[in-house]
């Protein structure tokens, strides 16, 4: 047993990695892709709301075969995908998007990344799971990382504006985190996600309709480093490579590596969303500023080890014959 059990994680691990930083990178270019299209006259509000739309009808068909037989599963945590969709999903690339129109790819996601800090303070006021010291010190170095990274030592003029956005994003992350996390609903993940997507879509049309979210966009050609591509192609990037195939691989790689080291690995997108802000747009981050992003980086990562190893991680790995019933996985009788 313990041969097969030795062999199951370890073709995990073969697997689940290079889906997981695959999923990262793909995830990590959506802020470059944006940025050419914001440029060229579209709204953050219009990139987000296609960049969704497309997703979303990418993985509506796999969503209902996930979702045969699990209808009441979804319906009795309505509250939870709407939730997912309209914060965790629509608002976070909205405010991100918002964030990289007036200021770097890469800056905008390293600060979005200090989303596991917003998660620890918010089970802290809201749970009473005090943080372990090791955690505190990672949230201090990764504090220490951002001051530096925005240049506020140096009395540069940072923007606001852009601060405020990704910070938001920011919330929206740690938001989904803690949604995400939830196992107990009986709602497969990529019905969550492709769920999520859906309704994401639905409300940031909604809001476009009605006046209330800035919509425009335009046919023009799209200026990058590399040169000039019409407009479909980043909509088409975005939409299917950063959205819907990031979520399926992500969805995939986390099974597979479990959620800890899943969300370590995921780091990799700050390095994604940076290669590609250069390749794409040409910015990169001065040396304070490089130099910040790493301690904003060492300190999420101190905090993700200070956290205690959730008992889900030490679960034997499923018999092959498993299958999803009644909101859980049971062995085939």
């Amino acid at each position: 047993m313990s041969t097969v059990t030795d062999d199951t994680r370890a073709t995990g691990m073969r697997l689940g990695l290079p889906l997981a930083i695959a999923a990262a990178f793909s995830f990590g270019m959506s802020g470059a892709w944006a940025r050419g299209l914001i440029d060229a006259g579209w709204t953050p509000g219009a990139a987000v709301t296609v960049r969704v739309w497309v997703a979303a009808l990418v993985l509506l068909i796999p969503t209902i075969l996930a979702l045969r037989g699990r209808w009441r599963a979804l319906w009795r945590n309505v509250g939870m995908v709407a939730a997912y969709g309209l914060l965790a999903v629509a608002a976070t690339q909205l405010f991100y998007f918002q964030a990289v129109a007036v200021m770097d790819v890469g800056i905008a996601l390293l600060i979005e990344y200090t989303a596991p800090i917003a998660v620890l303070l918010w089970l802290w006021l809201r749970h009473g799971e005090k943080p372990s010291r090791r955690s505190v010190l990672g949230a201090v170095v990764a504090f220490v990382g951002l001051v530096l990274m925005l240049d506020v030592v140096t009395g540069t003029q940072v923007n606001l504006a852009g601060i405020l956005w990704a910070l938001a994003a920011m919330v929206g992350a740690a938001t989904y985190f803690v949604l995400s996390a939830r196992a107990d609903t009986g709602v497969p993940p990529i019905a969550l996600a492709g769920s999520g997507l859906l309704l994401g879509a639905v409300g940031l049309s909604i809001a476009a309709a009605v006046g209330i979210l800035p919509f425009r966009w335009t046919t023009d050609d799209i200026s990058y480093r590399f040169g000039t591509v019409p407009w479909f192609v980043p909509v088409l990037a975005i939409g299917v490579l950063a959205t819907a195939l990031a979520y399926v691989l992500g969805i995939t790689s986390t099974r597979m590596l479990g959620s800890r080291l899943a969300s370590f690995v995921a780091l990799a997108e700050v390095v994604a969303a940076l290669l590609f802000g250069w390749l794409l747009l040409g910015q990169l981050p001065d040396l304070l500023q490089a130099l910040g992003g790493l301690l904003v980086l060492v300190g999420v990562v101190v905090v993700k080890l200070g956290e205690p190893v959730p008992a889900a991680e030490f679960v034997e790995p499923l018999p092959e014959d498993a299958v999803y019933t009644e909101g859980r996985y049971q062995a085939k009788s």
